[in-house]
């Protein structure tokens, strides 16, 4: 007589499923998911107040202020744009040049420098990578007065480049690009390509930089969230208005308000503003992340 399996049947043993062990198991635990929800709610509040302010004007901002929207939004764009000759634009110009510019010039130089650190044996290269960790380690707000000092010497300050260059090397950056240049590119792959030949530099920008490239998005959406939210550096560095980017524009605002308090509900929808672009970033390059998980997936 031939045995009857679970396998044969699709139907698990009665004593399986009754087993309190397995079922504790499978529910859902409901402190973590409770701590999670607490997490949610405490991080999208503030969104969700900003979404709902910049709906009203500056007498119900402040006088009859409830979470209904209401229909003040447009008129408050408006009064934002021609406001100063529609000086917050040029402020996120500004905000799109130092962010872009530079976390594209970052992830440049932490592909280069991961790479290399990842790929190459010399001397010196285990002290080098433990000082780029220590350099994780040190805030961005310690390093502010020193870099201005060093580009006051330059003559930089009130530039550009003042806010720009130090955006280019990020440690963090090079870190992970050391770590994911490891993992995604085979040693094998960079020995038999330089068996064939081809030359280091193509090496690196036709194999190993396709390889990082879900990395590399992930260096650059750090750097453009850093340098976009970037407020003390750009404050030390700039006097001038038409060259300030979004947080430090917005802040001199902010104080003006005290002495015209209308401009606080300017203050509220340029900062709802502020959050698009990076919400639009981070949705565009999204599916980076979801082509390397599915890659990975199938990796044997």
């Amino acid at each position: 007589m031939a045995l009857v399996t679970r396998a044969d049947t699709g139907v698990e043993p009665l004593a399986v499923r009754n087993d309190p062990k397995r079922n504790r198991r499978e529910r859902p635990a409901a402190l973590p998911t409770a701590i999670l929800l607490l997490g949610a709610v405490y991080c999208l509040l503030p969104v969700a107040w900003v979404l709902v302010a910049a709906t009203k004007n500056n007498n119900q901002l402040f006088n009859t202020f409830t979470f209904a929207p209401d229909g003040s939004l447009w008129s408050n764009v408006r009064s934002l744009s021609s406001y100063a000759g529609g000086v917050f634009w040029h402020w996120m110009g500004n905000t799109a040049l130092y962010a872009g510019g530079g976390a594209l010039a970052s992830v440049a130089v932490s592909a280069l420098t991961g790479y290399a650190l990842a790929k190459y044996r010399f001397r010196g290269r285990s002290a080098l990578f433990n000082i780029l960790l220590a350099g994780v380690l040190v805030p961005p707000v310690v390093l502010a007065v020193p870099q201005y000092l060093l580009l006051a010497r330059a003559g930089l300050t009130n530039t550009y480049w003042s806010v720009l260059l130090p955006s280019v090397i990020s440690p963090y950056g090079i870190y992970l690009a050391r770590i994911y240049a490891m993992a995604a590119v085979p040693d094998e792959v960079v020995e038999s390509a330089r068996v064939d030949g081809c030359p280091e530099g193509r090496l690196f920008a036709r194999i190993a930089v396709p390889m990082m490239v879900p990395g590399l998005v992930t260096i650059f959406l750090f750097q453009f969230v850093a340098v976009w939210n970037n407020f003390l550096l750009p404050y030390i560095m700039l006097s001038d208005e038409n060259k300030f980017p979004l947080t430090v524009g917005l802040y001199t605002l902010l104080n003006r308000g005290s002495s015209a308090p209308s401009l606080y509900s300017l203050v509220v929808t340029g900062s709802l503003l502020s959050i698009i672009p990076l919400i639009i970033v981070f949705l565009s390059l999204q599916r980076y992340w979801r082509t390397d998980i599915a890659s990975g997936a199938v990796k044997q």
